[in-house]
């Protein structure tokens, strides 16, 4: 018996037997965007602070800006803007991590995380207060559910939240992720996060979100928050300030803005999807559920309508997700490098915070990328290698370029929103069975 779970290419042809691998070109989608210019964005987020109330703090008062652990394109200047806007406002703004249990659920690895993304107190011009120290500042009327906030954020005279608003991994509701999410969920810290989410499997998620905010814009003096949305290139696109009294209503109706620019796979209907790499820079899930249509790990959740994916073959993860292995329990087979990459105990507090830890098993470990490509084909059905409907994408944020087989080409040049770039070709494989093609979006 061997220690490793590595399944050798061996092993995996004699099952499978000879195959004919599917051709693979490159399709492009077409998307109509408009982003904010780069040199604009710190600007721009400056003037979105106009649109707060920072009248709920004294002149001169402390501001606590909440900043999350999501990749989000252009962080830094973003949260520069809005220090620098509540500065001129006349206030003192600091900085906080707003990101649950994310960052091991220590106040340095959350310092860390937002130093990952280019949040530091240089780059942002202020002090930030990273505390796993929380307050109870509330209860839900009905379920008297327990309402918690970041001890430092609590102890400010006014506090301004900043996040990006799109469809949520785990639930469907009025307000998913964005501002709302960051106050129940991120300031909670880890506390309020497992609260929420041991909650969510009863209660669920879309029906808590807007109870427990509208209890902290009760009992806190939330000012509101910069409301950030991007296309479908992950460009900054819209930068708002929304007041807390606006803060439901407007979150609502963004949300209906950020669905049409999430980008999404170009077809529904796939034998096989292969992921380059997962990580918390990508979704909160690793992989966006939106995007694979698998949520059903999550408990009191209903699955996506779309897309249909026969089987998904997983590669690696980014650089900044430091082996947080959410959403790895989304594929049926993994690279031995996903295997020996992981941060078991990150993963699981994650997951375990989350209530998601059916999302955090481990796939069966695959030798190398032709392994992984055998063992998928060998599971879809009566369906030959070149007659098989595979797509190759980055991760589930990048999805401008993918690599198509050949049925997919062909379908893609009936379509005005797709574009062909190249060909199909033989796939080929380095000397230790891996892709030699690198990700579709270099």
């Amino acid at each position: 018996m061997t220690d490793s779970p590595v399944v050798p290419e061996n092993t995996i042809r004699a099952t499978v037997g000879d195959k004919t691998l599917p051709r693979m070109g490159v399709i492009e989608q077409r998307w109509d965007t408009d982003p904010i210019p780069t040199d604009e964005v710190e600007r721009r987020a400056a003037a979105a602070t106009e649109g707060l109330d920072l009248s709920v703090a004294p002149d001169g008062g402390e501001v606590a800006i909440g900043v999350g652990s999501r990749g989000i394109a252009n962080l830094d200047a973003i949260v520069r803007g809005v220090v620098a806007g509540v500065r001129e406002r006349g206030y003192d703004p600091f900085v906080f991590p707003a990101m649950g249990s994310h960052g091991g659920a220590t106040a340095e690895g959350q310092r860390e995380k937002l130093h990952t993304l280019g949040v530091t107190e240089t780059r942002v011009g202020c002090d930030i207060r990273a505390t796993m120290a929380v307050e109870t500042v509330g209860e839900t009327p009905d379920r008297g559910v327990p309402v918690f906030a970041d001890a430092n954020a609590v102890a400010a005279d006014a506090i301004v939240m900043v996040n990006r608003i799109k469809p949520h991994t785990d639930f469907s509701g009025e307000v998913e992720s964005g501002l709302s999410k960051m106050l129940v969920i991120g300031m909670g810290k880890q506390k309020g996060a497992k609260m929420a989410h041991d909650w969510a499997v009863d209660w669920s998620l879309r029906n808590m979100l807007p109870e427990i905010t509208s209890q902290l814009l009760e009992n806190l003096p939330v000012a509101g928050g910069v409301a950030i949305i991007e296309d479908e290139h992950d460009d900054t696109m819209l930068l708002e300030g929304v007041p807390a009294s606006a803060f439901l209503d407007r979150e609502r109706e963004l949300l209906e803005t950020a669905y049409d620019r999430m980008p999404k796979l170009p077809f529904d209907d796939l034998d096989v999807l292969i992921i380059d790499r997962i990580g918390k820079d990508v979704s909160g899930q690793g992989m966006d559920t939106n995007v694979t249509g698998r949520r059903h790990f999550t408990i009191n959740e209903p699955e996506p309508e779309s897309p249909a994916i026969k089987r998904i073959y997983l590669r690696g993860f980014t650089d900044r997700t430091h082996g947080n292995a959410m959403g790895m329990g989304q594929a049926d087979l993994v690279h031995e490098t996903v295997f020996e990459e992981l941060e078991p105990s990150k993963t699981l507090i994650n997951a375990i915070t989350a209530s998601t830890v059916r999302g955090v098993r481990l796939p069966p470990v695959v030798e190398n990328d032709r392994a992984g490509l055998l063992g998928v084909l060998g599971t879809i059905g009566p369906v030959d290698g070149p007659d098989a409907r595979v797509l190759r994408v980055t991760d589930t944020m990048r999805l401008e370029r993918c690599y198509a087989s050949e049925p997919l080409l062909e379908a893609a040049r009936d379509r005005d929103d797709l574009r062909v770039v190249e060909a199909a070709e033989s796939l080929t494989f380095d000397d230790d069975g891996e892709f030699a093609a690198r990700s579709p979006d270099h």
